[in-house]
């Protein structure tokens, strides 16, 4: 086992052994991991979880996410990953890795996760962008497993068929399972038999779903099963998740019942600041973090704590900046803030004085910040 302060926080990781590796397109590839026994414990993971994984790449250690696309009850660890250019870190753990390598893995983790609801009758909706089919194929897979009285949509959008990774697994899973599951194929750059398949995921396409897919087949021509929707899923690059997550709140579904995972960097408010706070000047902050002691100055309240921060060159951890990753998370020791979002923190975590600094908003003159939650 190896130990290491990662995003801000001690990340244990574990030698494991690559079980099997598969080319799934020209430019995404799944790996699975060999769990011994001993290790068993360590990674037990909820659907919708990713792992990070510790390589070399041009003689430089570095550290990515990835989702699992395994279901817990699979027992195993299996992860698609995307090349994103031909010399980048991903294409090196491809061409440099192979099965029976060892390759340092950390305990999974992440919170784009859903409650199960094995005795409920319920609607999920679920939206994919490229790679980011990976922690909703996991759910996919749980749910269907543990909840024989769930229905599952799935839009998944691509650039092309020859991009689309999973398909044939996704498309067994629909015959399999029948009516609980229906998966529809988006393509933005390849032209599609019936128009209405062709173009992105966003708040138009939505519309149209939801009127012309996600209808009931009774008398009420008003009616639609979007109305019985309990959770919507997102994941992918931040303007379709910035889009659709908009489009399902004016839709009617509450922002709690609204998760989504990021798969970049993406400084935009996921959604809009609708909140006004007093004009406070010269915020005096304190906080700690990795064990050192810092002080300063915000000119004002006009922006968020961590961008703040970050424009000072202070090396607060981050990775978001949308509330969803949980990088940023802190103790507020002294002062008042607002939180504007929080797709990460629970209400007992809330409540325990974490706040997450990419969304916060100071309200007092002075506040005290802990980044050590070790």
């Amino acid at each position: 086992m190896e130990q290491q302060i990662y995003k801000g926080k001690l990340t244990q990781f574990h030698w494991l052994k690559i079980a099997k590796k598969e080319e799934l397109t020209k430019n995404t590839f799944s790996l699975e991991f060999e769990i011994p026994e001993d290790l068993q414990k360590n990674f037990r993971f909820e659907a919708g979880q990713f792992v990070s994984i510790k390589f070399q790449s041009h003689g430089k250690e570095v550290i990515n996410d990835y989702s699992m696309t395994s279901a817990p009850y699979e027992h195993k660890i299996c992860l698609g990953i995307k090349i994103n250019s031909s010399e980048g870190d991903t294409a090196q753990l491809f061409r440099n890795y192979k099965e029976g390598d060892m390759l340092l893995v950390s305990e999974p983790g992440g919170r784009f996760t859903l409650v199960s609801k094995p005795s409920e009758f319920r609607t999920i909706v679920a939206f994919a962008a490229g790679i980011g089919i990976t922690p909703i194929l996991s759910h996919l897979k749980n749910i269907l497993h543990n909840e024989k009285r769930t229905r599952l949509f799935l839009f998944y959008g691509n650039k092309n068929s020859q991009e689309l990774a999973y398909r044939e697994l996704l498309d067994n899973l629909a015959r399999k399972c029948g009516e609980r599951l229906q998966i529809f194929y988006f393509f933005s750059q390849e032209k599609t038999a019936d128009q209405f398949f062709y173009g992105r995921l966003d708040e138009k396409k939505l519309s149209l779903i939801i009127n012309q897919i996600l209808h009931l087949d009774d008398t009420d021509e008003e009616s639609t099963i979007w109305d019985a929707v309990d959770e919507v899923l997102i994941c992918g690059k931040g303007d379709m998740i910035k889009a659709l997550a908009n489009a399902c709140y004016h839709h009617g579904i509450p922002k709690k019942n609204i998760h989504f995972e990021l798969f970049e960097e993406y400084n935009d408010d996921i959604y809009p600041i609708e909140k006004e706070f007093p004009l406070i000047e010269n915020v005096e902050v304190e906080f700690k973090m990795l064990g050192k002691e810092y002080r300063t100055e915000l000119p004002d309240n006009r922006d968020k704590i961590l961008q703040q921060l970050l424009i000072q060159k202070y090396p607060v951890p981050y990775s978001c900046k949308s509330g969803i990753c949980g990088s940023c998370e802190c103790i507020l020791e002294e002062g008042e803030v607002e939180l504007l979002e929080n797709e990460y923190l629970t209400e007992k975590e809330e409540a325990r004085g974490h706040i997450l600094a990419c969304m916060s908003v100071a309200k007092s003159k002075k506040i005290k910040l802990n980044f050590d939650l070790i």
